[in-house]
């Protein structure tokens, strides 16, 4: 079996102008799996904010949400690349899957104990998946095998420092544990960094753009979903107007949060690795922003059934300062190349207002400049065009 693994069905580079390049049912469940986490996680922030465990509940929650995101995104370019779709990638890929619920099962504990164990068991067991995908593609791919064995290397090197943090969490404070994640972190971005300097491995452009659009979908779904489940448990008991105003509102919300990202304009313009650096790791910010307004959703609703103390305007914020974040890496990842001259920053623009409106007009302005920022930008954009 093992040397099957490496001697099946050759694991070459896919052709990178591929026409109608699409994703794959594979690929699409492990989406809808790694959204499981991502719903665990923005669960987890809703409750830290509702509680007024802010602070801690924002660090909690992009600890988790990058290992979810880091996870996808690093298998999400590899099948980009390598996906053969035999019996040992899909194998792989639901071990892959089994690693992101195993993570989604640890964020509770963590959020309440800051228990790492289950994260990282997760994690490590996603990775590992990785570098067997990567000893293949290495096999198999010899102008990429220098590329390839950095990768696998890494990945496998990160992995021993995620396993003696979680061994050694037990006799570490919040705030050493907190600055040995960012370490982490930062070990694991930067190897893709040192990986592609021996060679760019061979991303498919248009299925990129693709598979990070659908994942967007499911995120805002999700975000929508969090909002009406912690509509739908409590209004059987509490019945308020203002929660009719916030279900439009968060409607508004999410179809112009979908409508910004999904513009006429392209999001990756060009093959080109730096620009893919740039693109691929900004998506951080519009994922776990878009997660974050969905947690704000709920929190809203609970501060007016009277099931947190928190002030109205904690709530507002949230999801306000949640959709400026959305915008500004919207701005970040296309229009400050997709469009020219000073109207190319015209979400940063509207970012800045939306955080300023919360005290004034509530979930109601928010969703008010949320959506006047569709239309100028279409707007904007046409005119460009033009």
């Amino acid at each position: 079996m093992l040397s099957k693994l490496f001697t099946g069905r050759p694991m070459v580079p896919r052709d990178t102008h591929e026409p109608h390049r699409a994703s794959t049912p594979l690929e699409l469940l492990f989406d809808l799996v790694s959204v499981i986490a991502i719903a665990a996680a923005a669960a987890g922030l809703h409750h830290a904010i509702a509680e007024a465990h802010v602070v801690d509940g924002l660090l909690k929650f992009s600890g988790t949400f990058f290992a979810i995101w880091w996870a996808w995104m690093n298998y999400t370019w590899f099948a980009s690349a390598y996906d053969n779709d035999d019996a040992f990638f899909r194998l792989l890929t639901m071990g892959n899957m089994a690693g992101a619920l195993t993570m989604a099962a640890g964020i509770q504990p963590f959020f309440h104990s800051l228990d790492l164990t289950l994260i990282v068991i997760g994690f490590v067991i996603m990775r590992l998946s990785m570098v067997i995908l990567w000893l293949r593609a290495a096999f198999h791919d010899p102008i990429h095998r220098q590329t390839a064995l950095w990768y696998a290397a890494g990945i496998a090197a990160a992995q021993v420092y995620w396993v003696g943090l979680m061994l050694g969490q037990s006799v570490l404070s919040a705030p050493v544990l907190f600055a040995c994640f960012g370490l982490g972190i930062l070990i694991e971005v930067s190897v893709p960094m040192l990986a592609e300097r021996h060679g760019i491995t061979s991303w498919h452009r248009h299925h990129i753009i693709e598979r990070y659009g659908l994942l967007n979908i499911i995120v805002l779904g999700e975000t929508l979903l969090a909002g009406s489940m912690a509509l739908g448990d409590i209004t059987a008991e509490h019945v308020d107007i203002a929660l009719v105003y916030i279900t439009l509102s968060s409607l508004v919300i999410l179809f112009s949060m979908w409508w910004l990202y999904f513009s006429k304009e392209d999001h990756l313009q060009e093959q080109r690795s730096d620009l893919a650096f740039t693109w691929g790791y900004g998506h951080l910010f519009i994922y776990a922003s878009g997660a974050a307004v969905g947690a704000g959703f709920a929190v809203i609703v609970d501060i007016i059934t009277h099931h947190s103390k928190m002030s109205m305007l904690v709530g507002d914020f949230t999801v306000a300062i949640s959709v400026a974040i959305y915008m500004c890496g919207l701005w970040f990842v296309r229009d400050r190349f997709a469009l020219q001259g000073k109207l190319k920053h015209i979400l940063l623009l509207f970012s800045a207002m939306i955080v300023i409106v919360p005290p004034f007009l509530g979930i109601e302005g928010i969703a008010l400049l949320t959506l006047l920022s569709v239309i100028v930008r279409s707007h904007v954009a046409c005119r460009l065009q033009n």
